[in-house]
């Protein structure tokens, strides 16, 4: 099976390496496994849903004042 860093992941994925390291850590993308410091994801996984906003919410932060 072939491995990726988080910082390869999270270029891939289009989000932070922060939250590449949140998906790991709680355990939302399986097979993930650590190495010291540095954790290691299958090529083949698969972006974990953002939990932060519920859907059909908008994600829009403009503010009509």
């Amino acid at each position: 099976m072939d491995y990726l860093t988080g910082k390869e992941i999270c270029e891939k994925w289009g989000v932070t390496h922060r939250m590449v390291n949140y998906y790991c850590a709680a355990g939302r993308i399986p097979g993930a496994i650590k190495k010291g410091n540095l954790w290691l994801i299958p090529a083949d996984a698969e972006k974990p849903e953002d939990r932060r906003y519920k859907e059909g919410k908008s994600h829009d932060t403009d503010c009509d004042l």
